[in-house]
């Protein structure tokens, strides 16, 4: 820690196996992929314009549907529980980051002018 800056970033990894030498690990990913055995069931319901949506993507990455949600479902539940990982200061690191949440936010009008438009999405 330099400058009053908190710079260490703490991951984990899901995979429980160890990637041998040489071998790549999105290679790894991929064959532990096909060849695991899939013994749960989700079931999920949608309307047609999503599922449409859905099989297009999946289409454009070259993967069925089932890959494309799940590939995508973990992508974003690895990310949630990463945002709530653990993380330890010292003790004047900590009044510092106190101090900087209890700090009112600077003014930004270009972020002010950027929230007060309305997005693309909801024209």
């Amino acid at each position: 820690m330099t400058d009053g800056c908190i710079d260490n970033v703490y991951t984990f990894s899901l995979e429980s196996r160890s990637t041998p030498k040489g071998i790549d690990r999105g290679v790894q990913r991929v064959a532990m992929r096909a060849t695991a055995t899939r013994t749960r069931v989700i079931n999920l319901r949608t309307d047609e314009t999503r599922r449409a949506l859905i099989d297009r993507a999946a289409e454009a990455l070259g993967k069925d549907r089932t890959e494309f949600m799940l590939d995508a479902a973990t992508r974003e539940a690895q990310s949630v529980l990463l945002d709530r990982q653990f993380f330890q200061l010292d003790e004047a690191a900590f009044r510092r980051f106190s101090k900087a949440l209890d700090a009112p936010p600077a003014d930004n009008p270009r972020l002010r002018q950027l929230l007060a438009k309305q997005a693309p999405w909801e024209r």
